[in-house]
């Protein structure tokens, strides 16, 4: 008679077909049911910090949490029904030739890996996940300077949770003895000082920089000849947005080392230049140009009223006045349209006057003496 039972325990390749059938099952129903699963995990998990982060919807909290879940649940399924299989050659290969593992012992440490693995990648997208809600409380307040916190605390835990991670993954996996690990890191400990000195320094003036505030993000800064804002503050390095837009990496030591000026504490722009006029402008009409341009930048509502334009020198080849005026601080590109404007009012107070802008001149006198000419 016509047997199930007899169908599914036949052996092919040292397996029963109902294993093969057990196999292919758990894959396949794994596999459809892998997002749905991520995604529910996902969800309940939020509810852990829904009274903390009600600020941040739940479906950031997914997305970041979606992929190192789905990791978890491909290695649980892969190792779930591999272990409905036997082995076969385990017998012809591994035991005659003395070898101290089996595929199910590889099957296992590839599971421990990835479960590690994919268990810190959950903490880590948490972690982002809190400094998300953080960030936003702190775009709340009125200063950065807590903005600048939350970006350094989040990649302080990251880094120790990778660190904590790898020494877990070492013992777990490889077998590795973690406190004989530490301590021979820590006779080490002065050779590695001495190799990563720069990043060591680099470090604490990332600390410096925390205690100290000498910026913060978004602040305009000059240091070392750059000039730009504040992007990110790092573990090793800030980020400059140059006025060309660029990004510029400047170490945070030289961030504290070198003479750093923060312009975004001062209340106004200094613009200084000089003009030179042609010496054939009379007294009064370089009184009259003076006495217009300092009406000029002293009566313009983005400047204060300290402006000054004076008659500085007699020049080699012009008569030199002395701008001088402070425009309120404000977006970069908007003091360069205030300076050019400025610079237009003035060309058109010296034309005004019947004066002109002087350039370098040379007078050649030829005395007629015979033959011989002077120069």
């Amino acid at each position: 008679m016509f047997s199930t039972e007899k169908i599914l325990e036949q052996i092919y390749v040292g397996n029963t077909l109902k294993q093969y059938i057990w196999f292919l099952g758990i894959l396949l129903l794994g596999f459809i049911f892998l997002r749905f699963f991520s995604r529910f995990s996902s969800r309940m998990m939020f509810k852990l910090f829904k009274r903390f982060s009600a600020e941040v919807k739940i479906e950031k909290f997914v997305e970041l949490l979606v992929k190192p879940i789905e990791l978890l649940l491909i290695a649980t399924i892969i190792f779930t029904a591999i272990h409905q299989l036997s082995f076969p050659l385990h017998e012809i290969i591994f035991q005659r030739k003395n070898f101290e593992v089996t595929p199910f012992d590889i099957v296992d440490k590839l599971y421990v890996f990835f479960l590690v693995i994919s268990l810190f990648w959950m903490l880590l997208r948490v972690v982002d996940f809190v400094a998300l809600v953080f960030e936003y409380k702190a775009n709340l307040t009125d200063t950065k300077s807590d903005d600048q916190l939350v970006l350094f605390v989040r990649e302080l835990v990251k880094i120790l949770i990778v660190i904590v991670g790898t020494f877990v993954l070492l013992g777990a996996v490889f077998e590795i003895n973690v406190l004989t690990l530490i301590t021979g890191l820590g006779i080490g400990g002065i050779a590695i000082a001495l190799a990563a000195k720069d990043s060591l320094e680099n470090l604490f003036g990332s600390f410096t920089i925390f205690i100290d505030k000498p910026f913060i993000v978004g602040d305009l800064v000059k240091v070392d000849g750059i000039e730009g804002t504040i992007e990110k503050v790092g573990f090793r390095s800030t980020q400059i947005r140059s006025i060309d837009r660029s990004i510029i990496t400047v170490p945070n030591k030289k961030m504290i080392d070198s003479a750093l000026e923060n312009l975004t504490l001062r209340n106004f722009r200094r613009v200084k230049f000089s003009i030179g006029l042609t010496y054939n402008t009379d007294a009064e009409a370089m009184k009259k140009i003076i006495d217009d341009i300092n009406k000029l930048i002293n009566s313009h509502p983005k400047m204060n009223e300290e402006g000054v334009a004076v008659f500085e020198e007699f020049g080699d080849f012009s008569l030199r006045l002395m701008v001088l005026y402070f425009i309120e601080m404000m977006d970069y590109y908007e003091y360069l349209r205030i300076k050019e404007q400025t610079n237009f009012e003035i060309i058109k107070i010296i034309e005004k006057h019947g004066s002109s802008f002087a350039y370098p001149t040379r007078t050649i006198i030829h005395q007629n003496d015979g033959n011989n000419f002077v120069d």
